[in-house]
């Protein structure tokens, strides 16, 4: 089965076309937001609308087949977030300076360790948004 173009519009529109885990514009970004399955189809995922989200291509690309991860805090292997189905506020927040994402949660603990999402190039790009005042999201 394949993404058809009025099912990438729909997913798109529901993720307020910004990347589901950093957050990220499309305006600000360089290249097309990508199309996830949050259940990679390599672990049984589907082409299905609840199984689909959009992220940049650095969290798309870090993400990979990754469905779990290990709390930094715990020890303890647990579920990425789903950004479909949890709520972003219960996870994580902005660091003081908007620049880093503070996992809250074992889940966005995880998912800020696996999906890299304060490496070096994220957080000079975010520093920069920061200063023009695009950043971070409201």
């Amino acid at each position: 089965m394949s993404i058809s173009d009025a099912l990438h519009e729909r997913v798109r529109k529901q993720a307020g076309d910004r990347c589901g885990y950093c957050q990220s514009a499309q305006r600000y970004v360089f290249g097309p937001l990508e199309i996830d399955h949050l259940t990679p189809m390599a672990r049984g995922g589907t082409d299905d609308e609840e199984n689909l989200w959009l992220a940049c291509r650095m969290c798309n690309g870090f993400k990979s087949d990754h469905t779990h991860g290990r709390d930094p805090v715990t020890g303890e292997e647990v579920r990425l977030f789903n950004p479909r189905t949890q709520h972003r506020v219960e996870h994580f927040v902005w660091g003081e300076d908007g620049t880093q994402i503070v996992g809250l949660t074992p889940c966005g603990r995880a998912t800020v360790v696996v999906l890299q999402l304060n490496n070096v190039i994220a957080v000079m790009v975010r520093r920069e948004w920061v200063a023009a005042g695009w950043h971070p999201p409201k």
